[in-house]
C-alpha cells in the first residue's frame, strides 16, 4: 500500500470573531482533558479559591424525587452506590447549613455542588453570595453559570473579577470569550496569564492563538501543554516537528498523543511507521485510530491487509471508512469489486466516492465504462474528472479522442495533463507529433517523459541518438529504458554491447569479454519477456559456445511464436543433428512466413530427393524473397533443375 494517498491537515484551527453562543456545563466542565477537538471555555474551581486540578466529570440532571430503584429499565443500585449517595446528601446538608448561617466558604461549596449537579436556579444565589466575601473560586463558577444561560458580557465581568484576584482558568476562560469575540489582543493578554500561571489549558489556547496568527512563540506553549499531557498540544508539536524534518522527536510526540486516544496523531504514527517498514506496528495504530471513528486510518489500515494478503478483512475496513465518508475507500472498494467482475456495484462505490468529494471516482467510472465500450460515458466521466484537474483522466480523455480520430481535440487534453505532470501525456504528445513527422517537437517530449522515469520515452530517445551516432549517450537511456522493463530497450542495449565488443575484438585478439558477457544478460532479460529478436540473439550466443541445449531451447521459443529466422535457426540446428524432417517443417514454417533462405533450403532438400517440381516452387519463393546472394543462388538451382526436367 502506498499511504501516498492521505488528505492534508491544517496545522492549526482557527476561531473565527463571531456571536458568543451559550455553551452546555457539561462542553465547559472539565471532561477529560479538554482539546481543540473539544474545548474547554472554563472550568469550575474548588472553593478554596486555589485552581482546581482534579476533573469534576459532566454535569449530571436534578436527580427526580422519585426512588431511582424504581424507575423501570435503570440497574439496581450497589451499596457503594447507594453510600456514595448519602454522603453527598450529608455533604450538602452541612454546607447548606453552615450556608444559612452565612459561611462563605460553605456558600461557594454548596453553589459548586448544585452547579455541578445542573441545579442553576438553586447555585446561583449561594454563588452569588459568596462572591460578596472576596471568594474568587466563587466569581469563575458563578461565570460559569452565567455563560451557561447566556449572559456572556456579565461572565466576563465575574471571570475578569477572579483572574485579577489569581485565578488561572478564570484568566483562560477570559481568554477564550475575548478571541470569541474576536478581540485578540485581550484574548492574547488573559491567555498569558494563565500560560505563565502553569495553566495547561491555558498554555494550549494561548499556542492556538500565536500559531493562528503565525506568530513566534506558539511552540513554546504548545510543549508547555504537552508536557503536561494535553494530547492535542502534543499532536500539534509533533506535526511542528515534523514539518523541520525533526521526525524522532514528531515520533515521541506523535506517540504521546495517540497514547492519549488522539485519533489524527495514532494515524500519523502509523502513517510513519508504514514508510519505514514497520507494518506490524503501524497496523496497530491504524487500528486504534479506526476504532476511534478516524476513516482514514481505517482505510489505510484495510491496504495494510490487503498487502498482507487478507482481502476479506480489507474489504470490511474499507467498507466501514467508506460509509464515514471516505473516498478513497469508496475507491478501493470500487476497484475490488471491478476486479471480481461485480461492475455494477464497483459503479457503486465509485460514485460514492465522488458524492464524497475524491474526483478519482469520475476517473474511475471513466475506466469502468470505457473497458465496458460504453465510450460515450467514458468520456463524459472521464471530462469531469479533467475539469476537476484529474491529469490522469485528461490523458485518458485525449486517448480517447485520439482513437476516435480526434487528434486536433485531443492535443490540448494532452498538453494540460502533460503540464500538470502526467509522464504517459508527455510521452503520448511525442507519438503524436512523430506521426506527424515533427520530429524536433516529438523528441522534446520524449527526453521530458524520460526524465521523469517513462521507459519507453527513453527508449525513443535512444533510438534518436544511436541514429545521430551518438552511441554513448544512447546506452545511458537505453540502460535506464531496460531498467524500467522494455523489452525493446533490452535487447538494443545488447545489441550495442555486443557490437562494441565485436569492435574491440578486432581491434585487440586479447581483449576481455565482459562485453559479450553483459550483452547476453540483457539478451536473456528481453527473451524472458518474450522479445522474439533477443531469443534468436541469445539462441545464436549458446549456439557460438556450444550449447545445442540451451540454442534450441531459445530458438524453439522464437519460432513459437512466429519468428521466421527462429524457425530457420532451429531448422539448421535440428539438420546438424540428423533431424531433417522436423528441420523441414521449421523451415517450411520460415519460407512461408517469406525467409529467402529457408526457401533455398527447402528447395536444395527438395530437389536432393528428386522432387523436383517442388524445388522449382520452393527456388522461385526464394528468389522472391532474397536476399540478392539468396536470390541469385536460387536463380541457378532453378536453372540446374529446368535442365534436369527437360533432360
Amino acid at each position: 500500500m502506498s499511504t501516498e494517498g492521505l488528505a492534508q491537515e491544517s496545522a492549526s484551527t482557527p476561531v473565527t470573531a463571531s456571536a458568543t453562543v451559550p455553551v452546555t456545563a457539561s462542553a465547559l466542565l472539565p471532561a477529560p482533558r479538554p482539546s481543540a477537538e473539544q474545548p474547554a471555555s472554563a472550568e469550575l474551581t474548588a472553593s478554596t479559591g486555589t485552581v482546581a486540578t482534579r476533573s469534576l466529570g459532566p454535569v449530571a440532571a436534578p436527580a427526580p424525587a422519585a426512588g431511582l430503584n424504581d424507575l423501570p429499565g435503570l440497574p439496581e443500585l450497589t451499596d457503594e452506590d447507594g453510600l456514595a449517595l448519602r454522603e453527598e446528601a450529608e455533604i450538602e446538608a452541612r454546607h447548606r447549613h453552615a450556608a444559612d448561617l452565612g459561611d462563605p466558604y460553605a456558600m461557594s461549596a454548596l453553589g459548586t455542588l448544585l452547579l455541578r449537579r445542573g441545579d442553576l436556579d438553586g447555585a446561583e444565589p449561594y454563588l452569588r453570595a459568596a462572591v460578596t466575601h472576596g471568594d474568587r473560586a466563587a466569581a469563575n463558577n458563578l461565570a460559569l453559570l452565567l455563560h451557561q444561560r447566556g449572559y456572556a458580557d456579565e461572565a466576563a465581568d465575574w471571570w475578569r473579577t477572579a483572574a485579577v484576584a489569581g485565578s488561572a482558568p478564570a484568566a483562560h476562560a477570559l481568554g477564550r470569550h475575548y478571541r470569541e469575540r474576536g478581540d485578540e489582543p485581550a484574548a492574547e493578554y488573559w491567555l498569558r496569564q494563565a500560560a505563565e500561571s502553569g495553566h495547561t489549558l491555558g498554555a494550549y489556547a494561548l499556542a492556538d492563538l500565536l500559531d493562528h496568527r503565525r506568530e513566534s512563540g506558539a511552540e513554546r506553549w504548545f510543549r508547555a501543554a504537552a508536557e503536561h499531557g494535553h494530547r492535542e498540544a502534543a499532536y500539534r508539536l509533533a506535526r511542528i516537528c515534523a514539518a523541520r524534518g525533526q521526525s524522532h522527536e514528531a515520533e515521541q510526540w506523535y506517540r504521546q498523543a495517540a497514547a492519549r486516544r488522539h485519533r489524527r496523531a495514532a494515524l500519523r504514527l502509523g502513517t510513519l511507521l508504514e514508510e519505514r517498514g514497520e507494518q506490524a506496528e503501524a497496523g496497530r495504530w491504524y487500528l486504534t485510530a479506526a476504532r476511534d471513528g478516524e476513516a482514514r486510518a481505517a482505510c489505510a489500515l484495510a491496504f495494510l491487509l490487503r498487502d498482507a494478503g487478507d482481502i476479506d478483512q480489507a474489504a470490511t475496513w474499507w467498507r466501514r471508512a467508506a460509509q464515514a465518508g471516505d473516498g478513497q475507500a469508496a475507491n478501493a472498494l470500487g476497484a475490488l469489486h471491478a476486479q471480481e467482475g461485480e461492475t455494477q456495484t464497483a459503479e457503486r462505490w465509485y460514485r460514492t466516492a465522488l458524492d464524497a468529494g475524491d474526483i478519482n471516482g469520475a476517473y474511475n467510472l471513466g475506466l469502468l465504462c470505457a473497458g465496458q465500450s460504453r465510450n460515450a460515458q467514458a468520456e463524459q466521466w472521464y471530462r469531469k474528472a479533467a475539469y476537476a484537474g484529474h491529469r490522469e483522466a485528461a490523458n485518458a480523455l485525449a486517448v480517447l479522442l485520439l482513437q476516435r480520430g480526434d487528434a486536433m481535440g485531443a492535443e490540448p487534453w494532452f498538453s494540460k495533463a502533460a503540464e500538470a505532470g502526467s509522464i504517459d501525456a508527455a510521452f503520448n504528445l511525442g507519438i503524436l507529433h512523430a506521426g506527424r513527422e515533427e520530429a524536433d517537437t516529438a523528441r522534446a517530449w520524449y527526453e521530458r517523459a524520460a526524465a521523469a522515469g517513462h521507459a519507453e520515452a527513453a527508449l525513443q530517445v535512444a533510438i534518436a541518438l544511436q541514429r545521430d551516432g551518438d552511441h554513448h549517450a544512447a546506452e545511458r537511456h537505453l540502460r535506464c529504458a531496460a531498467g524500467g522493463g522494455s523489452p525493446e530497450a533490452a535487447f538494443r542495449l545488447g545489441a550495442l554491447l555486443e557490437r562494441r565488443q565485436r569492435e574491440r575484438d578486432e581491434g585487440d585478439a586479447g581483449a576481455e569479454a565482459t562485453g559479450s558477457v553483459e550483452a547476453e544478460e540483457w539478451y536473456e532479460r528481453a527473451a524472458r519477456q518474450g522479445h522474439r529478436r533477443a531469443q534468436v540473439r541469445l539462441g545464436m550466443c549458446a549456439a557460438k559456445r556450444g550449447d545445442v541445449v540451451d540454442a534450441a531451447h531459445w530458438y524453439r521459443q522464437a519460432a513459437e511464436a512466429g519468428s521466421r529466422n527462429g524457425a530457420f535457426n532451429l531448422g539448421l540446428l535440428l539438420a546438424r543433428e540428423g533431424a531433417e524432417p522436423e528441420a523441414a517443417m521449421w523451415w517450411t514454417r520460415a519460407a512461408d512466413a517469406g525467409h529467402g533462405r529457408a526457401a533455398l533450403r527447402m528447395a536444395l532438400l527438395s530437389a536432393r530427393r528428386g522432387e523436383l517440381a517442388e524445388a522449382q516452387r520452393w527456388c522461385s519463393r526464394a528468389v522472391t524473397c532474397g536476399p540478392a546472394e539468396v536470390a541469385e543462388r536460387a536463380a541457378r538451382l532453378t536453372a540446374a533443375v529446368k535442365h534436369e526436367l527437360t533432360a
